[in-house]
C-alpha cells in the first residue's frame, strides 16, 4: 500500500468536483497537500476560504484566490480529509488542530467531500478525540472531561488549548453531545454524517466513492 499514492488519488478526484464558479471550502493536513496542486492545475475561478494559516499560505503561493471567511455566508463545497471514518459517516477530525474551523466551514457548504487514503475507515470510532479548550478555567475544564490529555502543541489558529479525550466513543452522538455541552470546550473532533455529503477513499491504484448524504 502506498498511502501518499492514495491520498494524491482521492485529493484530484476531489478537484475534479469542483467547477467554475464556485466557492471552495479547503480543509487542513495531509491529504489537502494534494488537493491544493491538483485544484491550481485546473485553473478555475474559484473563491476558497481555508482553515488553517498553513493552507491559506499553501493555496496562496499556488495561485489560488483565498479570501477571508468574513464576507461569505455560505460555500458551494468544501474538502478536507478525516482521522477516522466510520461505516455510518461519523468522522474523527482535528489532529491537526484545526478542527473548530474545519466544522465550521463543513458546516457552511452544499457539499462537504471528506478525502482520505485507505487506513481511515474504520469499523467504530475509537479515542482520541481531538479537543480546542478556552484557556480560563482550563483546569476545571479537563476534571470534567477526564480521561484527558492536553497537547505539547502549539495552539489552535484561534488560539485555544488542544487537547485529547481518550475515553471509549461508543456511542458518538450522545459523546458529541456531552462534549459540546461542556463549559470551556470551544470544539470537538467528532463530525455527525448529516454533515458530510460523500467520502473519496483512494485504495491502491482507484478511488473508492461513497455517499453519505444529500445535502440541498
Amino acid at each position: 500500500m502506498d498511502v501518499e499514492q492514495e491520498k494524491r488519488l482521492a485529493a484530484e478526484a476531489a478537484a475534479e468536483l469542483v467547477e467554475d464558479g464556485m466557492t471552495v471550502g479547503l480543509g487542513t493536513g495531509s491529504t489537502v497537500r494534494y488537493l491544493l496542486p491538483a485544484l491550481a492545475r485546473r485553473r478555475l475561478r474559484i473563491i476558497c476560504v481555508a482553515t488553517s494559516p498553513r493552507t491559506m499560505r499553501a493555496a496562496s503561493e499556488l495561485g489560488l484566490d483565498v479570501r477571508p471567511f468574513d464576507i461569505l455566508d455560505h460555500l458551494d463545497i468544501t474538502i478536507d480529509g478525516a482521522d477516522q471514518i466510520a461505516p455510518d459517516g461519523w468522522l474523527v477530525k482535528g489532529g491537526g488542530g484545526a478542527h473548530t474551523r474545519e466544522k465550521i466551514v463543513a458546516a457552511a457548504a452544499s457539499r462537504f467531500i471528506v478525502i482520505a487514503d485507505s487506513r481511515k475507515p474504520v469499523d467504530a470510532l475509537h479515542g482520541p478525540v481531538p479537543l480546542e479548550l478556552l484557556e480560563f478555567g482550563l483546569p476545571a475544564t479537563l476534571r470534567r472531561l477526564e480521561p484527558v490529555a492536553v497537547r505539547t502543541a502549539p495552539r489552535s489558529p484561534d488560539g485555544g488549548i488542544l487537547a485529547d479525550y481518550h475515553g471509549a466513543v461508543e456511542d458518538p452522538a450522545t459523546l458529541a453531545e456531552r462534549l459540546s455541552a461542556t463549559p470551556g470546550v470551544v470544539g470537538h473532533g467528532l463530525f455527525p454524517p448529516r454533515l458530510v455529503a460523500s467520502v473519496l477513499v483512494g485504495r491502491g491504484d482507484s478511488v473508492e466513492r461513497r455517499t453519505v448524504r444529500d445535502r440541498p
